[in-house]
């Protein structure tokens, strides 16, 4: 019997699904437009964060293209991309036909893959999205090899100051109306940028993150401070 903690993060993860299921078809364009096209800037950096290795995991992989940089950087790696939202698997093998990434559904709180398995993982906006970070960087922590590598980008709530009064304006209603004109559906991008106002920020994912006994915990903050690049080690 679900315990009520579980049954709402189920509910939770069944409502982040759906909704992502919705909008596959124009995520990427939203995503360039949202992020005034620095969106691939930063997943080049992560993906330089996350460095060379024989096996990588990169998890709520969306249309693929972290798993499609991780497979170009490291041609001899095996590289595994997964993701809940069954839509965002298809574009993402539609766009990477060519490419030997293996994909797979799965959710991030129960990874079907033994324990210390990969090298590093990587995700982008997957914490934001589950009810529980903690669990997920668990399992994160589980699937890495002693001394592996994980590396995510994520939303963090702006600063105070009139880059961050700016951010939230930003935020609050411009995305939510280039969600409805890109991509027909407002109340996903509205829930986006909720969930970017409500999440942790930087100093506290980090802290997160080592409590999950990661070690050379670091962050930097990008787009006016509503992103961070965030990285960490498994203990060797």
């Amino acid at each position: 019997m679900l315990t009520p903690a579980a049954n709402q993060a189920d509910a939770k993860g069944q409502r982040v699904r759906k909704m992502f299921d919705a909008i596959a078809p124009r995520y990427d364009l939203m995503n360039r437009v949202m992020t005034l096209g620095f969106d691939q800037s930063w997943r080049r950096r992560l993906v330089e964060q996350a460095g060379a290795g024989r096996g990588f995991l990169d998890l709520a992989c969306g249309t693929g293209d972290i798993a499609a940089m991780l497979a170009g950087q490291n041609s001899q790696a095996r590289v595994l991309a997964a993701d809940f939202s069954h839509n965002m698997l298809m574009e993402a093998r539609r766009r990477f036909a060519d490419s030997p990434i293996s994909w797979l559904a799965c959710d991030a709180n129960y990874l079907p893959f033994a324990d210390a398995s990969f090298d590093a993982v990587t995700f982008g906006y997957l914490l934001r999205n589950v009810a529980d970070a903690s669990r997920a960087l668990a399992e994160v922590a589980r699937v890495l090899k002693p001394g592996g590598r994980v590396v995510c980008l994520d939303t963090t709530p702006p600063r105070q100051g009139l880059i961050a009064a700016l951010a939230r304006i930003y935020l609050a209603v411009i995305v939510p109306f280039l969600g409805k004109l890109l991509a027909g559906d407002r109340s996903a991008y509205a829930y986006l940028t909720g969930s970017t106002m409500n999440f942790y920020p930087a100093e506290e994912l980090a802290a997160l993150f080592t409590a999950a006994g990661f070690v050379d915990v670091g962050f930097k903050r990008l787009m006016g401070g509503t992103v961070a690049l965030h990285w960490g080690k498994k203990s060797a």
